[in-house]
């Protein structure tokens, strides 16, 4: 065995160590990274063909199960070695997976945000309802389609708390939301109300007619502010993406408070509205801010014992 391979072999475990703290069971993906190190072994580090072990596969299915496993190896791998290549995304023919999440980070929401001052000029309430909701998404991690049917009713401004009815799981949940949050909820409601006096439906968030924002009204002006923001590069960038980014920049913050993540998932959960765990696990995406943050807080922790 080389040293390469050993190197491989032991960043092999302790990256699945890494996604085991995080919460995922991580079983089919492990035996995925384990057999790729047998098969660098095998192949003398001609690493970009599949693994053997997957021979028997449909290849719609191997694609599936390696390529997201192992480009985020490699990810982790930089986080060691900076002279570590990113894996080629035609290394692996196209699947219709998917695509993975967009994490922004907090200038590119910032830019976001700004660019829905400018998207009417014309109906100031429209770049004001879009600003509310792109900061409720990405400071709740509600689903869009979960803001767009807030009613009147369900937002409790003197408590700071909002009422999810009947969601994905057809259970409602109370959503705590931040004081900043809660002082731009004030402030939308009391433009909204300067705009339109007399309501048309208890919808919380109008759209610039005076009805209910719709689904599809939301989808296009985020595709308009993120035009503005120039933030079409690149991966494409959704609104269901902030909903990861909330929980990956949860996350992220308790590794830096050193916090039991493992206890704490459980009311990310909660939060999140999910039935299981599991549900919860698939939002966790391992971005490489937060692949660092823990391997280094599961080095000092190591280097601690």
């Amino acid at each position: 065995m080389t040293a390469f391979v050993r190197f491989l072999g032991e960043k092999a475990e302790r990256y699945i160590e890494l996604r085991h703290s995080l919460g995922y069971a991580f079983s089919k993906q492990a035996g995925t990274l384990r057999a790729f190190v047998r098969y660098v072994e095998r192949a003398q580090l001609d690493a970009l063909r599949h693994p053997d072990d997957g021979a028997g596969l449909r290849p719609v299915v191997r694609r599936r199960r390696q390529r997201p496993q192992l480009r985020r190896f490699y990810e982790y791998l930089a986080v060691y070695d900076t002279q570590t290549e990113a894996l080629e995304r035609r290394a692996f023919p196209r699947s219709r997976a998917i695509p993975p999440p967009r994490i922004l980070s907090e200038a590119e929401l910032a830019s976001l945000i700004d660019a829905c001052d400018r998207i009417s000029p014309g109906t100031p309430l429209r770049g004001r309802t879009l600003v509310t909701v792109i900061g409720v998404l990405a400071s709740s991690g509600l689903r869009s389609g979960e803001v767009v049917r807030l009613d009147r009713s369900d937002v409790d401004l003197a408590n700071g708390v909002l009422l999810i009815r009947k969601t994905k799981f057809r259970k409602d949940r109370l959503v705590p939301v931040h004081t900043t949050t809660q002082t731009a909820l004030r402030q939308y409601v009391h433009e909204r109300d300067a705009a339109f006096p007399t309501p048309k439906d208890q919808a919380f968030f109008l759209s610039s007619r005076g009805n209910r924002l719709s689904a599809t009204g939301l989808q296009n002006g985020f595709a308009e502010v993120r035009k503005l923001a120039h933030l079409d590069g690149g991966k494409p960038l959704r609104p269901h993406d902030l909903r990861h980014r909330f929980a990956v920049t949860r996350l992220s913050l308790w590794h830096q408070q050193r916090a039991d993540v493992q206890a704490l998932l459980p009311l990310l959960a909660t939060y999140l509205g999910h039935a299981s765990y599991s549900d919860t696990a698939y939002y966790l995406t391992g971005s490489a801010d937060l692949l660092a943050i823990a391997a280094e807080r599961a080095f000092l922790d190591g280097g601690a014992a």
